[in-house]
């Protein structure tokens, strides 16, 4: 046994912990997270019964607060509340990192803005595991996220992209990637495409070409699982 290894600090009082989840496997999880978790006072949720059975899976059991989009301003007032009394807060979202095409910008932004403190505990991304793995330039991207739903706006979007240098990184679920794919098709046809799904997961894919060619692809078949679409820089 070594004697010699430092001890772990221990949580600060009154401090916002992001704690990354798994975007699938759940061996993804950081041994860090895992003891935020446990020694946590209150876990804020995206979805709490999502997060329970993650809890669960892991032997853990904290209290639960709700904390999703359409309940934010309400959740984050009792959230700074309690930071304000000295309970540690852990924040985590169904799945990757908190704030990222997920709640948890808005208290995050607030607690700053209230003096108190923010602590990221880093780990799974979508965004970061398709990048990676795309074969596509890592050194300049620009992350856009969820594209508008409604037609006029989210065309706007797309061509007002067209001078953002690097590569392009956007979440689609799978009921607009064909809409999506046939916008790419229309507006940049010749740049390089991926299609990341399901990342860590089972039945991970990982496809590239030019948007055509992968809109002709995903006709032929089910579709399923949410996406990561990344477009490539035009060729020099």
């Amino acid at each position: 046994m070594d004697t010699n290894q430092t001890p772990l600090p221990p949580l600060r009082a009154g401090t916002l912990y992001l704690v990354a989840t798994p975007i699938g496997n759940l061996e993804d999880i950081t041994l860090r997270a895992l003891r935020v978790l446990k020694e946590c006072d209150v876990v804020a949720a995206e979805d709490t019964r999502h997060s329970g059975r993650l809890l669960e899976h892991f032997g853990i059991s904290k209290p639960l607060l709700s904390y999703f989009q359409f309940n934010e301003a309400r959740r984050s007032e009792e959230i700074l509340e309690r930071l304000r009394r000295g309970e540690k807060v852990a924040l985590v979202t169904d799945a990757g990192t908190p704030g990222i095409s997920d709640p948890g910008a808005r208290v995050a932004a607030a607690a700053l803005a209230a003096g108190l403190r923010v602590e990221a505990v880093p780990g799974p991304c979508a965004l970061v595991a398709a990048l990676t793995a795309s074969g596509l330039p890592t050194d300049e991207f620009h992350f856009v996220g969820f594209l508008s739903h409604k037609s006029g706006q989210r065309r706007r979007q797309l061509e007002g992209l067209r001078m953002v240098p690097g590569t392009l990184v956007f979440y689609e679920s799978p009921y607009r990637i064909i809409r999506l794919l046939e916008e790419l098709a229309e507006l940049y046809p010749a740049r390089r495409t991926v299609l990341a799904r399901e990342l860590t997961k089972k039945f991970e894919e990982i496809r590239a070409g030019l948007p055509a060619q992968l809109l002709g692809e995903l006709r032929e078949r089910a579709i399923k699982g949410e996406f990561v679409v990344l477009l490539g820089p035009e060729a020099a």
